[in-house]
């Protein structure tokens, strides 16, 4: 009797160790690759204080993150991201198409809880970005011509008519929700604006120049975590 109690005593104190020795899966830090489709924009103000019309420019995103623990359900999830923004603006039978490519650092807050099979993710955080490249191409009837975009914070009286120039840096605020299954596939949707003026100073420009350009958007990210 004797050994079969002491046997049984043995039995759930194993069993009782090893379930509580086991880590759940999303409480270690892990890492995700991710990419998917942007939709963005340029909003703001043309020189004479008007609000730009712009439409949204069909771009890309693709990048990493890590995710690491802060609480139950909390993390922290710093990313490295190449994301393609602009706008297309049209005016008579004239249009302008801007395109505009950056290396970005997202640094989000997520809460992650358990739904279904899975974890229902809701994420906020800034991000800056520095740009690192951009086209602008203009067209008007059978006429089309492209030209690199330059970025500086301030343009010069002598700088070139022809050229756009954008500030390098933007900074802004991510917004994102999503579903991530317990394979460490997922799917999100993300919106974005941005907190910084990106048009730069312009010495070319008499008078009062109330021109203003910020970054916005959303997007689709497709993903997985290991």
């Amino acid at each position: 009797m004797k050994t079969k109690l002491f046997s049984l005593i043995l039995v759930f104190t194993l069993t009782g160790s090893m379930a509580f020795s086991q880590e759940p899966v999303d409480s270690k830090t892990s890492v995700a690759i991710l990419g998917g489709v942007n939709l963005q924009n340029l909003n703001g103000k043309d020189m004479n204080g008007d609000k730009l019309e712009n439409d949204l420019l069909t771009g890309f995103h693709v990048g990493l993150n890590a995710q690491i623990p802060l609480a139950p359900e909390f993390y922290f999830q710093p990313g490295l991201m190449f994301s393609t923004k602009g706008a297309k603006m049209t005016e008579g039978d004239f249009s302008g198409t801007y395109k505009l490519s950056y290396i970005e650092l997202p640094l989000n807050f997520v809460y992650k809880a358990v739904l279904g099979n899975g974890y229902f993710l809701l994420g906020f955080g800034p991000y800056v970005a520095y740009g690192v490249g951009g086209k602008a191409t203009y067209e008007s009837g059978s006429v089309s011509v492209e030209t690199d975009i330059e970025f500086k914070n301030e343009v010069e009286s002598g700088d070139p008519l022809t050229t756009a120039y954008i500030k390098p840096f933007d900074a802004g605020a991510n917004l994102f929700f999503g579903y991530e299954l317990q394979t460490g596939l997922f799917l999100q949707l993300n919106t974005q604006l941005g907190l910084l003026d990106i048009h730069p100073d312009d010495a070319r420009i008499s008078g009062d120049d109330k021109s203003t350009l910020k970054n916005t958007g959303f997007g689709l990210s497709l993903g997985y975590r290991f």
